[in-house]
């Protein structure tokens, strides 16, 4: 049996919405009861469309942001009662790969200072440096010179390998990929996802890798949770949910992938209306304003992720 290396327990995040001073609080649920879990050596893959909650999740799972509710569970340790020095240590283990590297790049710092942030943040001793940075900048690919030069000498992939290279220099556990390579020309996408797949077999990482891109994602995930308004709809192993979605809203997304093979192409399940807003969502069911099969239980019982064919589903249908 697989090892649990991170587990999310019904994890919540509500952000207050601004309002005249006497009015009422009021909230939007990023994410609403979300459960997954990630084993030592996987690649959960975390997918759907803008606004569903895939990247604040993300940055839940290192308390990047605060969550409002639930657990994560790393190594069977809960980090949302860490202190600021257990947190400080558990990120050493985990680390986060952003969709824009320069985020995290001072243009006025060389690369192997940008790569050096965080030994001297987690008092690395400066004898191991030297190593760390050689080793590391030619893991990605690049090579020791590079670590002289400043992030604007870089192409958008290159800089991309610099922010792989700072997440592994501590040689984590797990890394969070968010959004890693949409901001890439196709061709650069392909190369940083054959990078991080060596990275994983090398390093031994987990990965949580979150993007709108689903033909990216089954490539690259073994596993896969679709999220819908801040809620996962659908969670299964990657070949089972792209050869056969489950899910209403699973079905259109992998509809829409391109296919080489005329075999393989379905025909594209267009979704009616648009995305309900985070702030006011339907009742029962969010996603069955924009279902073909939706039933009156639809609109007032919202559906649980249950147990279906070897796969978890939120659906009325099964």
């Amino acid at each position: 049996m697989k090892t649990k290396l991170l587990e999310v327990k019904d994890l919540e995040k509500r952000f207050k919405l601004k309002k005249a001073v006497f009015a009422p609080p009021s909230f939007v649920h990023a994410i609403n009861g979300v459960n997954l879990v990630l084993h030592e050596g996987e690649t959960l893959g975390i997918v759907g469309e803008s606004g569903c909650g895939k990247s604040t999740t993300g940055r839940c799972l290192l308390r990047l942001i605060e969550p409002s509710h639930g657990e994560v569970i790393f190594e069977g340790k809960d980090i949302t009662h860490f202190t600021k020095s257990e947190l400080k240590a558990f990120r050493k283990q985990v680390q986060m790969v952003f969709q824009d590297p320069m985020d995290s790049m001072n243009p006025k710092m060389t690369i192997g200072e940008i790569m050096a942030e965080p030994l001297i943040s987690h008092k690395i001793p400066k004898a191991q440096w030297q190593e760390l940075l050689t080793s590391t900048i030619k893991l990605v690919g690049l090579n020791e010179d590079h670590l002289s030069r400043y992030p604007h000498e870089f192409s958008g992939g290159q800089k991309q390998r610099i922010g792989i290279a700072r997440a592994i220099i501590l040689r984590p556990k797990v890394i969070v990929a968010d959004e890693p390579v949409s901001a890439l020309d196709v061709s650069v996408q392909s190369q940083i996802i054959n990078l991080l797949q060596d990275l994983q077999e090398e390093l031994d990482l987990s990965y949580v890798f979150i993007s709108h891109d689903l033909g990216v994602v089954e490539h690259i995930a073994h596993r896969v949770a679709v999220m819908y308004l801040g809620e996962v709809v659908e969670l299964a192993d990657s070949e089972e949910l792209f050869r056969d979605p489950l899910h209403p809203y699973t079905k259109a997304l992998i509809s829409s992938i391109p296919r080489k093979d005329p075999d393989e192409r379905k025909e594209r399940i267009i979704l009616k209306g648009e995305i309900p807003s985070p702030s006011s969502p339907p009742a029962g069911c969010k996603f069955h304003p924009r279902c073909e099969f939706a039933a009156e239980i639809c609109k007032t019982k919202r559906p649980a992720l249950k147990q279906v064919y070897g796969r978890e589903v939120a659906c009325h249908l099964y």
